[in-house]
């Protein structure tokens, strides 16, 4: 959704130098939303590893004490349809949010994982993933944050159960909530690993 040429580096380990995410959107914060429904959502998957959140849900996140967002920048948008129907009267501000990094680690031994490649730094824990079927973190290593991305998977966001009580609570749109242990990507259709099941979190 993003207009421009406006993006600074990606995201490093502290201890490695790998990248451990996209490149990061600079301002002026600016893009075009492509409505394909009625309705504008208070969810928008953003540029890199960011995403956008309605007014709406950014005051009640901040209002509730829920953690593990940054940035909260306004953006300007503009509305383009892509499919027949009116477009909406009104369109809701929108602001830019970056989840936390790192405060989490994917439970290699209790995930259902496809890696590419082996895992060379044992923090970021980053290499190729072919397919999840399922994951775990490692027990006490999360440290409370209601919205992040884990080391190992640093390309998923992961969310507590307060927040997902939260947005059903408030009706907030535009969102598809699935247990970490449910949580099937598989683009290659290889299948799980013969591995031991995901342990619940």
């Amino acid at each position: 959704m993003r207009e421009g040429d406006n993006l600074g580096p990606a995201p490093r380990c502290p201890q490695c130098g790998d990248t451990v995410g996209l490149r990061t959107w600079l301002p002026p914060y600016r893009g075009k939303l492509d409505l394909f429904g009625q309705n504008l959502g208070d969810f928008v998957e953003g540029p890199g590893n960011s995403f956008l959140l309605s007014e709406r849900f950014a005051d009640a996140f901040r209002a509730e004490g829920l953690t593990g967002l940054g940035g909260f920048h306004p953006v300007e948008v503009r509305v383009r349809r892509q499919r027949r129907g009116p477009k909406p009267t009104t369109v809701p501000g929108y602001v830019y949010v970056i989840p936390a990094y790192g405060c989490a680690v994917v439970d290699e031994a209790r995930s259902r994982l496809r890696r590419a490649d082996p895992m060379i730094c044992t923090y970021c824990r980053a290499s190729g993933v072919d397919s999840i079927h399922g994951f775990a973190l490692e027990s006490g290593s999360w440290t409370g944050e209601d919205v992040f991305r884990p080391r190992g998977l640093h390309g998923l966001w992961v969310v507590s159960a307060r927040f997902a009580h939260f947005v059903a609570h408030h009706g907030f749109t535009n969102m598809l909530l699935t247990a970490t242990g449910e949580y099937v990507w598989d683009p290659l259709r290889l299948g799980p690993p013969s591995t031991a099941p995901v342990g619940k979190v």
